[in-house]
């Protein structure tokens, strides 16, 4: 079982630009900056085109919406500082 739900939401816009080559495998995501514990997880990769992934860790509550182009410098995982749901630290 997945400790995350990860969703897609459908921009319904095909991509407007070429991807960042220096990525031709896509981008880990860290926004935990430094801090620790952390929750970590993979996205589905490369996304379908421009949308947002929503999602929400839910071990700890904390929820980060990430934003897709369709393209091969998507992300393909993000990791997140964790948070203790009603807390804030």
């Amino acid at each position: 079982m997945s400790n995350f739900d990860i969703k897609w939401v459908d921009g319904n816009r095909e991509p407007q630009c070429k991807p960042n080559p220096a990525y031709p495998n896509g981008i880990d995501i860290d926004c935990s900056y430094s801090r620790s514990p952390i929750c970590k997880s993979d996205l589905p990769y490369p996304a379908k085109r421009c949308g947002i992934y929503v999602v929400e860790c839910l071990e700890c509550g904390q929820i980060m919406v990430i934003t897709t182009a369709g393209r091969l410098d998507d992300p393909r995982s993000v990791t997140l500082s964790c948070e203790m749901r009603g807390m804030i630290q």
